[in-house]
């Protein structure tokens, strides 16, 4: 059992929430609202059926320091408010995507001299950001679980610059549903970003790899 911090109580952190609770681990929920805000949605998860973990609101703050293991999932341009000091150390999960018709344009995105997690990263230097789950559908996270060995089992794709980091998230990947495709380091993390062949795509681990080899720099966000 681990203590996951989700910061951002949108589609997918709800989604993540969901298959972490099932799987039995305990979610500390945020937003940027507060958490008397999150009460009704804490409530809803905590009465699902087969959930085994537990569920509680808190801020940002708060979820960053109970985790042991968080994940990011908020609008891009908000990376800056993601707290710092207390994810030091810690393995940090981003699924965000730039959409720069939301998120304000910025230009070391657009001239392709980093990525959205290596943003991130930039920003929590002393945390191991792992990028996955920005290229499924908040609902396909619930709904297209599968367990290890299923045929055409969903595979999702993941990238960090910390190997260690990258296999417990992977391992968290296999443990609620999924295969898993290991793109290494964050600077090849532009290959599952908006764009790409493999983003949205309901791809196996097989057909995942020929999207992720067959995409182009100018293609993705």
């Amino acid at each position: 059992m681990t203590t996951i911090g989700i910061i951002g109580a949108g589609h997918i952190g709800t989604a993540l929430a969901t298959t972490f609770l099932d799987a039995g681990h305990d979610v500390v929920l945020s937003n940027s609202r507060g958490p008397e805000t999150l009460a009704g949605l804490v409530a809803g998860l905590a009465a699902r059926e087969p959930t085994r973990g537990s569920i509680r609101a808190a801020t940002a703050e708060d979820a960053a320091a109970a985790a042991e293991l968080a994940v990011v999932t908020i609008p891009l341009k908000a990376y800056r408010n993601v707290p710092v000091a207390p994810l030091a150390g810690k393995v940090v999960i981003d699924t965000n995507n730039y959409y720069p018709q939301r998120d304000g344009a910025i230009a070391e995105l657009d001239e392709h001299r980093t990525t959205s997690a290596q943003l991130l990263q930039q920003h929590l230097p002393e945390s191991a950001v792992v990028k996955a789950f920005n290229h499924i559908q908040a609902a396909q996270i619930v709904d297209r679980r599968s367990p290890a060995g299923t045929a055409s089992r969903r595979a999702l794709a993941i990238a960090g610059d910390d190997a260690a980091a990258r296999t417990r998230v992977a391992a968290l990947i296999d443990e609620i549903g999924f295969d898993l495709v290991d793109l290494g380091p964050l600077a090849e993390s532009w290959r599952i970003e908006p764009g790409t062949p493999g983003y949205g795509a309901e791809d196996d681990a097989d057909q995942l790899r020929a999207h992720l080899a067959g995409a182009r720099r100018d293609d993705a966000a």
